[in-house]
C-alpha cells in the first residue's frame, strides 16, 4: 500500500506519479489557498471547519472553489479512502492554476485542485515526550494589512524562513513575533500559555491564524473548567508561564521545556498540557466527521 495518494486532474494517483504544470500560479507566484487536515480513526477530523475556513480563505483572495465546498469535501474523502489507512494526514490545495506568465491573476481561467493524503511527523518522539526547545527569531508576522493571517495561503516563505532559523540555530521551533514585538504564532502552530490560572493565546489580530486544533483546545479547556481565552501576549508572558505549548492540525498539542534558553515552568509537558493533550486525543475518537472506511 502506498505512503500517499494524491488526487489531481480528477483522478487519484501515487504520489511519485503526481505532477502539475510549470505554469501553475500556485507553483510560480504562491497564489492559492490550503488546508491541513488529519484524519482519526478512520474518520476526517472537523472537515466540515476546514471547508468553511478555505471557503473564507479562497473568497478573500478571489479564487472559485471548483465546483464548490460539496465537490471539495468528495475530494477529500475520495483521497482519503484511497490512501486506506484510519490515521493520516491530508494536505488540500486550491491553486489559481495554469496561465501566463506574470502575477496576473484574470489570466487564469481554471482553478486547480489537489489532494494529498499521507504521513506526517513533524518532531521526533523524543522531543514529544521532553518538549520543545524554541527560539525567538528575527522574521516578523505581517500585520493584518499587508497579508491577513486568517487567509490560509500557499505563501508560507515567511514560517519557512522563521522555522529555518530555528533550526540553524539548535531550536526545534520558531516564536514569531508580530511588528508590535506581540507573540504571534509559532512557524507552523498555535501557541498557548498557561499562566496564573488561565489558558491564554493570540488573537488573530495579533497574527495568529484561527486554527481549528486551536479553536478545540478552547473548548476543551472550557468543559474542563480552566479559564481559556485569545489574549495579546508577550514574549516575556511565555517566558514566566508555568506551562507553554503548540497546537496545530501536525503538531497536534505538544510541550515546549524551553525559550531562548530559559526553561518555562517546572517541566514539560506539564499537567495542564498533558490533560489537554490526553483530552484532544479522546476526542478526536468522538468526532462525527466524515468516516471514510468501511
Amino acid at each position: 500500500m502506498s505512503t500517499m495518494k494524491v488526487w489531481i486532474e480528477g483522478g487519484i494517483v501515487e504520489g511519485t506519479e503526481a505532477r502539475i504544470p510549470v505554469t501553475d500560479h500556485g507553483l510560480l507566484y504562491g497564489d492559492g489557498v490550503f488546508e491541513g487536515i488529519r484524519l482519526y480513526g478512520g474518520r476526517v477530523f472537523r472537515l466540515d471547519a476546514h471547508l468553511e475556513r478555505l471557503r473564507h480563505s479562497a473568497r478573500a483572495i478571489g479564487l472559485e472553489l471548483p465546483g464548490g465546498t460539496a465537490a471539495v469535501r468528495e475530494i477529500v474523502i475520495a483521497t482519503a479512502r484511497a490512501y486506506g489507512r484510519p490515521e493520516g494526514y491530508v494536505r488540500l490545495l486550491v491553486t489559481r492554476g495554469d496561465g501566463a506568465m506574470g502575477v496576473d491573476p484574470t489570466r487564469c481561467p481554471s482553478p486547480r485542485v489537489v489532494c494529498i493524503a499521507c504521513e506526517i511527523e513533524l518532531y521526533p518522539e523524543e522531543k514529544l515526550r521532553a518538549g520543545l526547545d524554541m527560539v525567538t527569531v528575527s522574521a516578523r508576522r505581517p500585520p493584518a494589512d499587508v497579508l491577513d493571517p486568517r487567509v490560509k495561503s500557499l505563501n508560507y516563505l515567511n514560517s519557512v524562513l522563521a522555522k529555518r532559523e530555528a533550526r540553524l540555530r539548535g531550536a526545534d521551533e520558531a516564536l514569531i513575533l508580530n511588528m508590535a514585538g506581540m507573540v504571534a504564532e509559532a512557524a507552523v502552530a498555535n501557541v498557548f500559555a498557561f499562566r496564573r490560572g488561565a489558558l491564554l493565546t493570540p488573537p488573530a489580530t495579533d497574527g495568529a491564524l484561527e486554527g481549528i486544533t486551536r479553536a478545540c483546545v478552547l473548548e476543551l479547556a472550557a468543559g474542563l473548567g480552566i479559564p481559556a481565552r485569545p489574549e495579546t501576549l508577550s514574549r516575556m508572558d511565555l517566558i514566566s508561564a508555568e506551562e507553554v505549548f503548540l497546537t496545530g492540525a501536525g503538531a497536534r498539542v505538544v510541550g515546549v521545556r524551553s525559550l531562548d534558553g530559559i526553561a518555562i515552568g517546572a517541566r514539560a509537558p506539564g499537567p495542564i498540557t498533558e490533560k489537554l493533550a490526553a483530552e484532544f486525543a479522546a476526542f478526536t475518537r468522538r468526532d462525527s466527521g466524515p468516516a471514510f472506511l468501511s
